[in-house]
């Protein structure tokens, strides 16, 4: 049994995040602050990634004055408080073939969740993809859920959303 530990290139590695309501979706990046990946015999075997959640973009909404009022009200309370919880991270217990489990901490809170990733290793890089999905209420997130309020007709945003994870990490 061969144990390899590969150290994330947070400039190789980011999330895309994709949240969708009623009349659309919106996207936007989250940097990946620092992390790890342990293999075993070339198979991920566990590993913990630091998301810098302060770090969220917004990628489809090209006005600037809009664009920072929407980064603003993403950093306020309605959503990730990312004045008090800076980061959030994901702590990987269990894999089996492609299919990932871990335990994803947003604001403080933390909840399982599991999802699919590819992984390749090549010389001393490893690269990954995989997409989660992430109900939000699970952490607190309440704002214009429709688990919370009623008639929100049009303004209605979906609990779920998806982080397409994409790393690059370098044997340590």
């Amino acid at each position: 049994m061969k144990n390899q530990t590969f150290q994330i290139v947070s400039t190789q590695s980011n999330i895309d995040w994709v949240g969708k309501k009623v009349t659309g979706a919106h996207n936007g990046t989250i940097n990946i602050k620092e992390g790890e990946i342990i293999l075993n015999d070339g198979q991920i075997t566990g590993g913990k990634f630091i998301i810098d959640v302060a770090s969220i973009s917004i990628l489809d909404v090209t006005d600037p004055a809009t664009n920072a009022q929407f980064a603003g009200h993403l950093a306020s309370d309605d959503f990730f408080s990312t004045e008090k919880y800076p980061e959030a991270t994901l702590e990987i217990t269990a894999v089996s073939g492609n299919h990932i489990t871990g335990d994803l901490t947003i604001k403080g809170i933390t909840h399982p969740v599991a999802f699919d990733a590819i992984a390749q290793v090549s010389g001393d890089l490893l690269t990954a993809a995989g997409k989660v999905l992430v109900d939000r209420t699970k952490y607190g997130i309440k704002f214009r859920s429709g688990n919370f309020f009623k008639d929100l007709g049009d303004t209605l945003i979906y609990n779920d959303f998806e982080l397409n994870v994409t790393i690059t990490a370098k044997a340590a």
